[in-house]
């Protein structure tokens, strides 16, 4: 029963824009859960057994609110459904944690050593050597990536399509991007015709976050790449590094300007999203304040 409540939430949610491949994952995961329990409705004990299952406070609660937005849904027109408590395993953070950047040279080691993966003469050096440097040169996200068709790379750019909140949009190329993926096209064509997803795993399957992600860290513990006292580098740091070093590139006092544009070259939906960048590097931060000092000084001696 809950199973199909859950596919009428998540269809009228979809239905005004929103994506929620993550709540579907954990609201399918709580119906299995609660059936094994015998539960045909939510029940604030379940819910929270079932979150209480997640590794860290924040999936906790995060899990929590995903059954507790649920349950407030379906009790609309069945009071049998109870509505957990918000505030068991605490608030959810606000903002993510800060992203790593990558530096030039971490770049450069990435995709060298991406290049050199077996086996050789296949296409899977090429796959994920592409991949990462897409990423890092375009800011895409992940999911846009990996969801690339051939008929997506236009001689005007990437075009994205549907992608988080529902837009789409068209991302230019430098030169040197547009020839590199190019050059990998002319190998993946070759390679499983039928398919038309750009990058493809050596399974012969469209390529899947969690096989991207396992290469990606593999790399980074071979070239020693971490964060001191934090969990590892993600895929989409590669997205966070080109948005700062865009904003680092740009003078202080055209950071409105600059920040508008990658706005809608990143796909953000409000520019409050790519503002958040400012605060991740001592160098934005430090140009900001002294414009800052700047602008209150200037009538004084």
């Amino acid at each position: 029963m809950l199973t199909q409540e859950i596919g009428t939430y998540l269809a009228a949610r979809r239905a005004v824009g929103f994506d929620l491949t993550c709540t579907e994952r954990h609201l399918q995961a709580f119906a299995r859960f609660a059936a094994a329990r015998g539960d045909s409705h939510v029940r604030s004990v379940t819910a929270i057994a079932w979150a209480a299952q997640a590794v860290s406070p924040y999936q906790r609660s995060r899990r929590l609110k995903n059954v507790r937005l649920f349950a407030l849904y379906v009790r609309a027109n069945d009071p049998r459904h109870e509505i957990p408590p918000g505030q068991v395993f605490g608030s959810p953070p606000t903002t993510g944690r800060l992203p790593h950047i990558f530096s030039s040279e971490d770049l450069k080691r990435i995709l060298l050593e991406a290049g050199r993966l077996g086996p050789a003469g296949s296409l899977r050096p090429h796959t994920y050597q592409t991949l990462f440097g897409l990423l890092a040169s375009c800011g895409l996200r992940v999911s846009e990536a990996l969801a690339l068709r051939f008929d997506d790379v236009t001689a005007d750019g990437l075009v994205i399509r549907k992608a988080k909140f529902r837009k789409s949009r068209l991302v230019p190329m430098h030169p040197s991007t547009g020839a590199a993926l190019e050059q990998y096209l002319v190998r993946r064509r070759r390679v499983l015709p039928h398919l038309d997803h750009i990058f493809v795993s050596y399974r012969c399957r469209p390529l899947d976050y969690t096989g991207a992600f396992l290469v990606f860290q593999a790399i980074l513990r071979k070239l020693g790449i971490r964060r001191c006292g934090y969990p590892g580098a993600r895929l989409h740091d590669l997205r966070h590094t080109l948005a700062v070093r865009a904003l680092e590139e740009c003078p202080a006092s055209d950071v409105s300007s600059r920040a508008l544009a990658l706005s809608t070259y990143l796909g953000h939906s409000r520019i409050a999203h790519t503002y958040w960048y400012l605060h991740v590097t001592p160098q934005l931060m430090t140009g900001i304040a002294d414009a800052c000092q700047a602008q209150t000084n200037w009538g004084m001696p």
